[in-house]
């Protein structure tokens, strides 16, 4: 049995402003949303709009929209 990856990535619906949606991510229960100066926090509770992407869906979203996809591996960690 394999464990689940320590973040996992949604995506929001389109929107005019934000065509291909924006990029979140989920990790230690923690939601993020990328940002132009990086990862910032959002709470506990996702949009009831956005889905469900792999790491391979979440770097082609980056590619599209000209990102860094090294910031797939710099989301924060819960400090406890």
């Amino acid at each position: 049995m394999t464990r689940p990856d320590p973040v996992r990535f949604l995506r929001t619906e389109p929107s005019m402003a934000f065509p291909e949606g924006r990029l979140l991510a989920l990790r230690d229960g923690q939601l993020h949303l990328l940002a132009p100066d990086g990862w910032t926090r959002l709470g506990r509770s996702r949009p009831d709009t956005a889905t469900w992407l792999t790491r391979e869906a979440a770097e082609d979203w980056c590619e599209r929209e000209g990102w860094d996809l090294n910031l797939l591996d710099a989301v924060p960690a819960t400090i406890l």
